[in-house]
């Protein structure tokens, strides 16, 4: 019973890692929010890992842990923070975000020299063609519901970033005690978030109830309960338990969007929602390589 209620509470709290995005960007420049919540999360993680008396790294790991949460929190983050702000529905950014463990095995295949069984190839190839149908309808249609090229692409970028910082992630850190390891990440997000403000430019802040109660449970509610649930469930259940429960989350981001925003899928991208976590199911079915890696909300 307890390990079913953690289940479903942690799929709730990390399904609201997109919708906390949509309510927020309205109300302030998401390169801002992000430096500021990455900021904030350093901190928090930083003195819970003091107080567990974790050794924080030196030298090449170091550079390691903060060239992992730079790509994993920094490119992700903004990058699909920025696409949601210019119009990619944050249930359609879940969907996308759930298919990081595909990119994981391929790159795996194409970098580390892995193999991959036939029915990883055709999972594979089911989610793009999900993918496919999700996002083609809404990039050809014009109106309520449409979405520009340039933000699908970034989504797609974002998602390339995550990859790219898991890799990291899966070598000599992979080990490493969890807060510190998410407080030295998480700084190395901050890092890029705070140069991307710079870049761009933007400090608007409207001080909105809805942007302080959002960035405060992305603090506590997606960093703090959310990661301290799914180390919880990793250790009870193991990592291909967990891996179940994160193909709940696109589903349900996508039913709060609708809920929240009048987000809508047609005909078409229901199939194509379902096609896609469908072909993810298979590529990480028993006899898939190891690629169970969470992605950051």
């Amino acid at each position: 019973m307890l390990a079913l209620a953690a289940s479903a509470l942690f799929v709730l709290i990390w399904s609201t890692g997109f919708i906390v995005t949509r309510a927020v960007v309205p109300h302030g420049a998401p390169e801002l929010i992000l430096a500021i919540r990455l900021t904030l999360t350093t901190l928090l993680l930083g003195g819970a890992a003091l107080c567990a008396r974790q050794a924080f790294p030196r030298g090449r790991r170091l550079a390691l842990h903060l060239g992992a949460g730079a790509m994993l929190h920094g490119v992700y983050l903004t990058v699909s923070w920025w696409a949601v702000n210019n119009g990619m529905p944050a249930g359609i950014m879940s969907l996308l975000g759930a298919t990081q463990p595909l990119m994981v095995a391929v790159a795996s295949v194409a970098l580390l020299g892995e193999r991959l069984p036939t029915r990883a190839w055709g999972g594979l190839a089911i989610a793009i063609a999900g993918v496919a149908c999700v996002l083609l309808p809404a990039i050809t249609r014009s109106g309520a519901g449409s979405i520009s090229l340039i933000p699908a692409v970034a989504g797609i970028v974002a998602v390339i970033g995550m990859t790219g910082g898991t890799l990291i992630q899966r070598g000599a850190i992979a080990g490493d005690p969890i807060l510190m390891s998410g407080a030295v990440q998480n700084f190395g997000g901050a890092l890029v978030a705070t140069v991307a403000t710079l870049i761009v430019g933007q400090w608007y802040w409207d001080n909105d109830p809805i942007l302080w109660m959002g960035l405060g449970w992305s603090v506590l509610g997606l960093s703090a309960a959310g990661l301290s649930l799914l180390v919880w469930l990793v250790r009870h259940q193991g990592p291909s338990a967990m891996s179940m429960l994160l193909l709940l989350v696109p589903p349900l981001a996508a039913i709060e969007a609708w809920l929240l925003f009048g987000e809508r899928l047609g005909p078409v991208q229901l199939i194509g929602f379902a096609l896609a976590l469908g072909g993810v199911l298979l590529a990480r079915s028993r006899g898939k390589p190891r690629a169970e890696v969470v992605e950051p909300a």
